[in-house]
């Protein structure tokens, strides 16, 4: 497979979501296993990295400047602010801010974690109610000017937010979770982003592991693990998509495949510009993942997927209320 366009780079059509290095789902790898990691993907092949400011409250962005010190020119970069962490006096919370000084703030010290003086792209994670996206934007393009960053991305957008960003400056990517079993990206946005020249990177790429089989059941969720709080991953949801996931390994086994692999195949293959970012604190589950870029699925079997596996199949919403609530995109419910 070739490589894709994104911005003004070049890059294999699957990345690395750097995010399970730090925190999310359980426990994540030592530091000294993140650091092998990243540099076995760099051997594999992998050219773009994908972090962000609040991954482990910024040890994310830490663990791949001080693993990657002096292979900086062997991939592209990702980060993202807009998104950070407060405390109240009970628990910590996660708070919004795309306004300019927010976004400056956090750009230099995600510049100072990653060892670097640019990033190659750089998203605002999330949209801020309270901060109309032209005003975000373009403090983004002044970073573009200081040459702090190379091209401006948006994380869990809708379509009409994209465009009005878009006419402040060129957006080079989007970022939404997409799948086989989460298609809100096909109500507006993918769309969107082929009118405009925009890069679409599909996060979650295998159903946050789900169609990679690695979740047996929800007693198999560590404390800690964000997808307890998931819908999809808790009683009575689990146990119908358990159904369909059966189903779904049964024809990776008839291809010869891994059900991971065939989870990243079918987006490559329904999507030629597209780029996925699976994420994994696994170096044989990240060989693997690479290994998806070569597989080619013939229409009838793209059919098959597609009707055992969508918005109707699958059972619970994608999030809880509150989580639904912080983001922008397009959701079917509404």
């Amino acid at each position: 497979m070739t490589k894709r366009k994104l911005g003004p780079f070049e890059i294999e059509p699957v990345g690395l979501g750097c995010m399970s290095l730090s925190h999310t789902y359980g426990p994540p790898p030592s530091d000294e296993d993140g650091a092998k990691l990243l540099n076995r993907a760099l051997d594999l092949g992998y050219d773009f990295f994908d972090t962000a400011s609040i991954y482990g409250v910024g040890h994310n962005e830490t663990l791949i400047g001080q693993a990657l010190k002096g292979r900086r020119d062997e991939f592209v970069l990702a980060s993202k602010c807009g998104l950070r962490v407060g405390n109240d006096e009970a628990r910590a919370t996660r708070i919004l801010d795309g306004s300019p000084a927010g976004i400056a703030e956090v750009l230099d010290l995600s510049l100072t974690r990653l060892g670097v003086d640019h990033i190659d792209l750089y998203y605002l994670h999330r949209l801020d109610p309270k901060t109309p996206i032209e005003e975000s934007v373009g403090a983004l393009a002044d970073a573009v000017k200081a040459g702090k960053i190379r091209s401006i991305g948006l994380s869990e957008v809708s379509a009409a937010t994209l465009r009005r960003a878009a006419a402040v400056h060129p957006i080079a990517a989007v970022q939404t979770e997409y799948s086989l079993w989460t298609r809100n990206p096909e109500i507006a946005v993918l769309d969107a982003c082929r009118e405009l020249g925009t890069t679409f990177v599909a996060f979650s790429p295998v159903a946050r592991g789900f169609l990679a089989d690695g979740v047996g059941d929800a007693s198999a969720l560590t404390k800690g693990d964000f997808r307890r709080h998931m819908p999809r991953f808790n009683p009575p949801h689990l146990e119908a998509n358990l159904k369909l996931l059966a189903a779904f390994k049964a024809i990776a086994t008839e291809l010869g495949v891994t059900p991971g692999q065939l989870s990243l195949a079918w987006l490559l293959n329904r999507d030629d510009r597209l780029v996925t970012i699976p994420g994994t604190g696994s170096i044989p589950h990240l060989e693997e993942n690479f290994g998806a870029r070569d597989i080619v699925l013939a229409p009838e079997v793209m059919a098959r997927l597609d009707a055992l596996i969508n918005r109707h199949t699958v059972s619970g919403p994608r999030y809880a209320p509150a989580m639904q609530a912080s983001i922008d995109t397009e959701d079917f419910a509404d």
